[in-house]
């Protein structure tokens, strides 16, 4: 049985479309669910296997998802 990891993320709210996007065209390689939209929270889920894969994309993608928010008081 394939073994799954989770990667929580911040980033900028209006760019959690880009990088759903993005991951969806990568077949099988990671699955995101937006935890909190307003504050740029989403989880990533992917094979353990793939781990490397899937960091060298988020690395490589990082400049174009933004900053996240400031903290809300």
């Amino acid at each position: 049985m394939t073994e799954f990891a989770r990667l929580p993320l911040r980033m900028a709210p209006d760019r959690i479309h880009f990088l759903k996007f993005i991951l969806e065209g990568y077949d099988n390689l990671a699955m995101q669910s937006t935890v909190d939209a307003r504050q740029g929270m989403v989880e990533i889920r992917y094979p353990l296997a793939m781990e490397k894969e899937v960091l060298a994309v988020l690395d490589s993608l990082s400049p174009a998802l933004g900053e996240p928010p400031a903290a809300l008081d």
